[in-house]
């Protein structure tokens, strides 16, 4: 496989994506049907079609059909005869559940201790689907909000404080009395399982909050919104104990191992580890073992990972910096002068703006994509064109 191919993106439809936001985007008219990701990529539940290339009926059965040749001797010595990464745009109307993501070495124990017990891959208390880890990284394309991360537990005892909920005063107190990752972790249980009276005495409490005008009131117009989107749901006790995210647009959040997160609203390009381990905190009708995520969760407070675009050494390109080994992304901003984009490793090129002409190649338009074989020879024009480059960090680079 050495030609540079296009992909057809995969549509995922599910409930909580826009039914205008990618349309608009792409220049198409709405459907009527939610839009919430499109995949560009070879993940084995929707492997992008290849436009053009009779044989191949996907990225996976090409990759599979000449895995060095797509993926180059370093990708494929690294990370075996898969492409590590997925691309993705996301558009999210509605939150999305509060996760978190294994480690490596989590991944794989319960990867096989689910085998062993054999647990059918489809089975909805699954909770291990590989024995991969999936760090990911969300770039916003315009105003974005999300959860991330747990805050200092005396900033989070102090808004429950200004909640005025008695139930939430032990809550409160536990959270000042002991050490950090012991008081998150004894509240995040505690959250999960709240009874719904709760919920519903949080959720009454939040909108006067926002309304406040005081240093709550972002954040609790925030939670707000969730409370609206899941009504009843304990996984709003549990979003309580995050930090609310905004970012602009070009800024993007890193999401390593066992940090609790969720997407709000907004559109973005994002970019993972080819997995699909996910448990969840709540905001979901989906299996939760609470005894199991309190051992993933990173308990640990800290600040959101914010990463802004830093220059690379080509000309227009904007490199996204963070410690996965799966994946790098960068923005490319093109000009009337082509700029080579060869690399050793396999990349996915999504063109969002303008038309980028890609030398050798096709065009692009706004929501196309191409996946260029590692090694391929491969440059960029086209004035007033941006794309989004997914490439393996096989060069230092990440």
């Amino acid at each position: 496989m050495t030609a540079i191919s296009l992909l057809a993106p995969v549509v995922r439809a599910y409930s909580w994506g826009s039914r205008t936001a990618i349309p608009a985007l792409l220049g198409q008219e709405p459907t009527g049907e939610p839009q919430a990701e499109l995949w560009f990529g070879a993940h084995p539940a929707a492997p992008s079609p290849l436009a053009g290339r009779p044989g191949a009926p996907d990225l996976a059965a090409a990759i599979a059909a000449d895995p060095a040749g797509a993926l180059g001797k370093a990708s494929l010595a690294a990370h075996g005869p898969e492409l590590p990464f997925l691309l993705k745009l996301l558009a999210a109307d509605r939150a999305l559940s509060v996760q978190v993501h294994p480690t490596r070495e989590q991944a794989r124990a319960g990867h096989d201790r689910e085998e062993a017990a054999g647990t059918p891959l489809d089975a909805p208390h699954r909770t291990f689907k590989d024995r991969h880890h999936k760090p990911e990284l969300l770039c916003a394309l315009g105003p974005f909000e999300a959860l991330c991360g747990f805050r200092d537990p005396a900033r989070t005892a102090a808004l429950l404080d200004a909640l005025s909920v008695p139930e939430l005063d032990r809550w409160a107190a536990l959270l000042r009395s002991r050490p950090p990752r012991d008081s998150l972790r004894r509240t995040l249980r505690a959250a999960l399982d709240a009874p719904e009276r709760l919920v519903r005495a949080v959720s009454t409490a939040l909108p006067p909050l926002a309304a406040a005008r005081g240093p709550w009131s972002t954040a609790a117009a925030a939670y707000a919104t969730v409370a609206g989107d899941f009504p009843g749901d304990p996984g709003l006790l549990a979003a309580l104990l995050l930090h609310h995210v905004r970012l602009d647009a070009g800024e993007a959040l890193y999401l390593a191992a066992g940090v609790p997160h969720a997407y709000l609203r907004g559109t973005g390009v994002e970019i993972m580890a080819n997995s699909d381990n996910v448990l969840r905190c709540g905001l979901t009708d989906k299996h939760i073992d609470t005894a199991l995520l309190s051992d993933v969760v990173d308990p640990t407070p800290g600040e959101p990972s914010v990463i802004r675009p830093t220059p690379t050494g080509t000309t227009g390109e904007g490199h996204y910096g963070c410690p996965a080994t799966e994946f790098a992304l960068s923005r490319v901003d093109a000009g009337v002068e082509a700029v080579c984009l060869t690399d050793a490793g396999p990349q996915v090129l999504l063109c969002l703006t303008g038309e980028a002409r890609l030398e050798p190649g096709p065009a692009l338009r706004a929501g196309a994509a191409a996946f260029v074989p590692a090694g391929a020879p491969c440059a960029v024009s086209g004035a007033g064109a941006v794309l989004y480059r997914a490439r393996v960090p096989l060069d230092g680079v990440s």
